[in-house]
């Protein structure tokens, strides 16, 4: 099985999780950087379409955390198949080439959004016992959903032909104030039709703290008895309609935050 990290890679690390990770996890290990552009902070610059120039930034790396993609659900073609597709692959070649042992690997709720189309509104009621697990089958709602299921595909052959250990993080929704009842919520981007008390009601189940954000990818990169998963990634909100029990179980993830209920504006 794997080893303890010392040397981790962020991509995509002036991103929202990116930077979460650079902050919060610098006192843990030895963080490097891969950012498109130039930034505050140490980094390798090199866009992830081109293996060639992101190759330096793998050498003498122990794990990789890949962050860096086109993030919006509405992210259209000409942008998913560069950064999402093509930028995936280089990232998971470029690992296998330098010997890196770990990639975690930033999926999305989105590989089975079908479920939530479906499902909403009643899907966030408190007293709706819907929840889907790992074994789900995948249903993407978008090209940016499809773009995450290649990934995990991808992962799931790197492991199985070469060796490395992969974490897919089937990510809930992580916020920049980091406040489930914050008003820029009710007019956030969706693929839903849901008015923005339902959207508040949503966010008492798809809401990720930044600290539990950053401590499941640690349950990651600690993990030695572990070498390949799929889990959800949430705080430990009053309603799960992701199941966080295989996270919890396989990675000893204990979430400390909760969304809470009854206090949106």
């Amino acid at each position: 099985m794997g080893t303890r990290p010392e040397r981790v890679l962020v991509t995509g690390a002036s991103g929202l999780i990116g930077q979460i990770v650079m902050e919060r996890l610098a006192d843990r290990y030895q963080l490097s950087a891969l950012t498109r552009r130039p930034v505050e902070f140490p980094s390798h610059i090199a866009n992830i379409e081109d293996l060639d120039a992101i190759l330096p930034a793998f050498e003498r790396i122990d794990a990789v955390v890949h962050l860096a993609a086109s993030p919006a659900v509405d992210t259209p073609w000409e942008s998913i198949l560069p950064d999402n597709l093509i930028g995936t692959y280089n990232v998971f070649e470029a690992a296998r080439r330098a010997g890196v042992e770990t990639v975690v690997f930033a999926s999305s709720n989105h590989t089975i959004g079908g479920y939530e189309t479906d499902g909403a509104p009643d899907l966030y009621r408190l007293d709706d016992e819907r929840a889907y697990d790992h074994t789900a089958e995948v249903r993407p709602d978008s090209l940016y959903g499809v773009s995450k299921v290649y990934g995990e595909a991808l992962g799931r052959y790197y492991h199985d032909k070469f060796g490395l250990r992969v974490f897919n993080l089937r990510i809930g929704s992580v916020l920049a104030d980091d406040d489930p009842r914050s008003e820029r919520i009710a007019s956030s981007t969706s693929l839903l039709d849901i008015t923005p008390a339902e959207t508040y009601a949503r966010y008492r189940g798809t809401w990720l703290s930044q600290r539990d954000c950053a401590e499941l990818i640690v349950r990651c990169l600690e993990s030695t008895e572990v070498d390949w998963a799929v889990v959800y990634g949430i705080s430990n909100n009053p309603r799960q309609f992701w199941d966080i029990g295989h996270a919890r179980e396989l990675l000893g993830y204990a979430p400390v935050d909760s969304a809470p209920v009854g206090d949106e504006p």
